[in-house]
């Protein structure tokens, strides 16, 4: 059975409020500003659909009225990015599309300390992107329809990866 992410706050989340020009009296509404590192478990290589995990480490986002939600994936060699949610084959094809454009062992690569797949894997995480942001509203994530967030995983044996999650909005 594959082991769920885990959660480690990194910063506690608080709550402030807006500062009111007349007086520094206090106006508006609660802030909330939180950060966490979410651990994701080791997987195949591949595109695998992690937004439901994101948000199962992030309880905080439903109190978020309006606001941003910003990931950063701490790893080179994984990706993480926003794109279709709906049908597996689109995983399945920028897995194939990704192999045929960046070969693993490419004889015009010259990074090569890490074994064949290393450097592949770096140029993929820089052509897919490792830090989406994403608007909140009322609570939730607004993606669109059809959109989840992806982590590409480029390497044979990645690993655990590491997801900075930075969350601020209005209560």
């Amino acid at each position: 059975m594959r082991k769920t992410c885990e959660r480690r706050v990194f910063f506690p989340a608080h709550s402030t409020l807006y500062k009111g020009a007349a007086n520094g009296r206090e106006v508006g509404r609660p802030v909330l500003f939180h950060q966490a590192i979410i651990r994701l478990p080791s997987r195949r290589r591949g595109f695998h659909l992690v937004t439901g995990e994101i948000l199962a480490a992030l309880p905080e986002v439903a109190k978020v009225r309006v606001g941003i939600l910003h990931l950063f994936l701490q790893h080179t060699s994984a990706s993480l990015f926003l794109n279709e949610n709906a049908d597996p084959d689109v995983r399945s094809d920028f897995e194939h599309w990704g192999n045929q454009a960046i070969p693993d062992g490419a004889k015009y690569l010259v990074h090569r300390l890490e074994g064949p797949d290393d450097m592949p894997a770096h140029l993929k995480s820089g052509i897919f992107g490792t830090s989406p942001t994403i608007p909140i509203g009322g609570g939730r994530l607004l993606l669109g329809t059809w959109q989840g967030v992806y982590l590409g995983e480029h390497r044979d044996d990645g690993g655990r990866r590491s997801v900075v999650a930075t969350l601020w909005g209005e209560e």
